[in-house]
């Protein structure tokens, strides 16, 4: 028979226990269960409209070649372009050619790094919660992932907090680096918590990365999305740090594009010559119009940047006014929001709806899983736990919140609210 034939496992060992996905199973239930999804992480808005409008002039314009292969390690006039913008921001003559490599989307950027540093008995340091697949990427490559978790430091006076409040200890940081730790992963702004990381936490992550010599891997998609005034520092500004680090950025993120997948990465030529490398011999090459396009967005927010009508002062402020929306609607209902200071999500605290879906004891699903599981499917209102962004061995501390997306149409923010209400109508009664 076939199954005797197949007798040796065709898995590759490396693969064992990372072939799960929550994405999966929440994108489902979303899809078959939700009136509304505040879940994944994407605008349902338009795009600029300067934007839409370069990808038609590229795609039916005089130029036939955008319909062939570029230069495989960018399109020459994005990766110039990424250069001069970039180079400006963090105080580098950047070289388009060596300095910088456009990946299909941050995602593929993050997979390239994780190949090209991490291997066999290999430490990377994850500051939890993380992305989710930060942890799956290092074991592929072979590498072990050590979390250091970020812990809230809850304000006594009652009001909302911010996502500032989730901090790490500098005594735990300090202790997780040792001689196998090859690379730490910084998410600032952080998904899912809208931690915008200061000036003096990147410092000292700084400090310890020089001092033990480890490579920072510093996915910023969000730089461009803080509120309230807000800086984003970028850790590869900071001393000592441009030679070791490799900073990751999205067009998805930037221009509300996340469908096109055009991302990349900035480094020094020691760094990214290795990145070269696993794109070559993995995806190779980055659809052309896209990254024709996103040369001509990135074109003219140069020209304005700083200015009123740049897309990067516009979109913040629009995406505040979001958050602020939907900060009011979960705490008017009793979910808790912790205010973010930048990003697409906002996390809030479920503990005070307990009651709504009962403890299960002895369960091994984290409870925030089974409280947004329950969301979908009985209120329409689709939520991602906030478990799902830690290891296994931390989960039971986070288990009782939610990330909620708030890039979302007025309209989308306006039927969350009106779930919101009924339900704490039911809750409480007429």
């Amino acid at each position: 028979s076939l199954q005797a034939k197949m007798s040796r496992p065709v898995q590759a060992q490396r693969l064992e226990g990372i072939d799960k996905n929550i994405w999966v199973e929440f994108v489902k239930l979303a899809a078959t269960y939700s009136k509304v999804n505040l879940g994944q992480g994407f605008p349902d808005f338009s795009p600029p409209g300067f934007l839409k409008e370069a990808f038609v002039r590229a795609l039916s314009g005089e130029n036939h070649m955008v319909h062939q292969y570029t230069r495989a390690f960018g399109h020459p006039p994005l990766v110039k372009i990424l250069a001069q913008f970039f180079g400006k921001l963090l105080g580098q003559e950047l070289d388009p050619m060596t300095n910088v490599m456009v990946t299909v989307g941050a995602y593929q950027a993050l997979f390239c790094c994780f190949q090209a540093f991490v291997e066999e008995g290999d430490e990377v340091i994850i500051l939890e919660p993380f992305f989710d697949c930060y942890e799956a990427m290092v074991r592929m490559a072979g590498g072990s992932p050590v979390f250091v978790p970020l812990r809230l430091k809850a304000p006594t006076d009652g009001k909302l907090m911010s996502s500032a409040a989730w901090q790490l200890d500098p005594a735990e940081l300090a202790s997780k680096f040792s001689k196998q730790t090859k690379a730490i992963v910084l998410n600032s702004p952080n998904n899912p918590l809208g931690k915008v990381f200061s000036r003096e936490e990147l410092g000292l992550l700084a400090e310890l990365c020089v001092k033990h010599d480890v490579l920072c891997i510093s996915d910023e998609v969000y730089e461009w999305l803080v509120y309230d005034g807000k800086e984003h520092v970028r850790i590869a500004s900071l001393p000592g740090m441009w030679e070791r680090t490799v900073t990751i950025g999205s067009a998805g993120k930037t221009f509300s594009i996340t469908g096109w997948k055009v991302g990349w990465t900035v480094g020094p030529n020691r760094l990214l010559q290795h990145l070269r490398t696993v794109h070559q011999n993995s995806v190779y090459h980055c659809a052309t119009v896209g990254q024709e396009a996103v040369a001509q967005g990135f074109q003219r927010e140069l020209e304005l940047y700083g200015k009123p009508d740049s897309y990067f002062i516009q979109l913040p402020k629009e995406l505040q006014q979001k958050r602020d929306r939907l900060v009011q609607s979960l705490d008017a209902v009793g979910m808790k929001p912790i205010i973010p200071e930048g990003t697409y999500f906002l996390v809030a605290d479920i503990s005070q709806f307990k009651s709504d879906v009962p403890d299960v004891p002895d369960s091994s699903e984290p409870y925030d899983s089974r409280f947004a599981k329950w969301m979908v499917k009985n209120k329409g209102l689709a939520a991602i736990p906030l478990s799902a962004f830690c290891c296994a061995a931390h989960r039971s501390s986070y288990s009782h919140f939610l990330r909620f997306c708030f890039a979302k149409e007025e309209a989308t923010l306006k039927a969350a609210n009106d779930i919101l209400q009924r339900w704490k109508q039911e809750k409480t009664g007429p």
